[in-house]
């Protein structure tokens, strides 16, 4: 089975740098790392490696630079594992991912389990990553070890190249792409299982350079699920309850908001989104306007 990591990057080449030096100690090495981005002042690439990396340049836009590496990739690889730019993997993710797709041939697309997750807050340190795996990794387990979810997470990700087909991520959801991950993968559901496999494990430091600002993102909270929703590929039980709960957040802490939120940029966007939805305009790439 051959496994490509394909990883999408934007003004990060410093971590960029650091995470595929440390993808060298995987207990599965990728047969290619595949690293795509606007151009080559967003890649610098670590002195040696013990795969091949592969830079692919195209448009900007987190849907459209997976797009550019999945034409490169999906008719040379088995299985194809989408990492953040800041996400970081166990030593075993990578084998542990190659066994459960040799062993259910039934499964389409299966995600690691998110241990700590500094999307959530003001972001994580590598040091706190490495901290939670070993912490992690000596714990028992809690819960069912295989979990279906309508779409997985697109920090980590790994779908079976044979049933993808045609099927691309929606470049209408443009910039930072805001639930590109769960359009894509749920749409994936009919071509077989999307699960998370809780013994896979890893942290996703939510580094905030390189990210849309708080107006924009404001807006996709709003307009982007709405469009899934028109569009039929995420349920509305799904969409609409990840919705209200950002807009309520939002407006409560936009009075105090946290120092590395723009709490009152992202509500304003959501007023922008709320109302053009009020009016039938329902246009995730409005956001380029902004």
């Amino acid at each position: 089975m051959r496994l490509a990591v394909i990883i999408p990057t934007l003004g990060r080449k410093e971590q960029l740098a650091r995470l595929l030096a440390y993808l060298g100690g995987q207990t599965r090495l990728p047969d290619e790392v595949i690293l795509s981005a606007p151009d080559s002042t967003h890649v610098e690439l670590p002195a040696s490696h013990p795969f091949p990396v592969s830079p692919v340049f195209g448009p900007k836009g987190l849907a459209a630079q997976r797009n550019s590496a999945l034409a490169t990739s999906l008719a040379r690889f088995d299985v194809i594992t989408f990492f953040d730019d800041d996400f970081v993997p166990s030593a075993n993710y990578l084998e542990q991912v190659e066994k459960a797709f040799e062993e259910h041939d039934n499964w389409a697309v299966v995600m690691g389990n998110v241990v700590r997750d500094g999307a959530s807050n003001a972001g994580l340190t590598w040091q706190d990553a490495e901290a939670a795996l070993r912490e992690a990794n000596g714990g028992g387990a809690d819960g069912p070890s295989v979990v279906d979810h309508v779409g997985a997470y697109g920090c980590n990700m790994s779908l079976r190249s044979s049933l993808v087909g045609d099927l691309r991520f929606d470049e209408r959801l443009v910039l930072y792409g805001w639930q590109e991950d769960i359009d894509f993968t749920s749409q994936m559901r009919s071509r077989g299982r999307v699960v998370c496999v809780t013994s896979i494990k890893g942290v996703h430091l939510g580094i905030k350079t390189g990210r849309v600002s708080g107006e924009r993102f404001g807006y996709s909270q709003v307009a982007n699920p709405i469009y899934l929703i028109r569009k039929g590929s995420v349920p509305a039980s799904f969409a609409l309850p990840l919705m209200f709960r950002n807009i309520a957040a939002n407006l409560a802490k936009s009075l105090r908001p946290e120092p590395y939120v723009d709490r009152r940029g992202r509500l304003r966007g959501n007023m922008l989104a709320i109302l053009h939805v009020a009016m039938g305009r329902i246009e995730p790439e409005y956001i380029l306007k902004i």
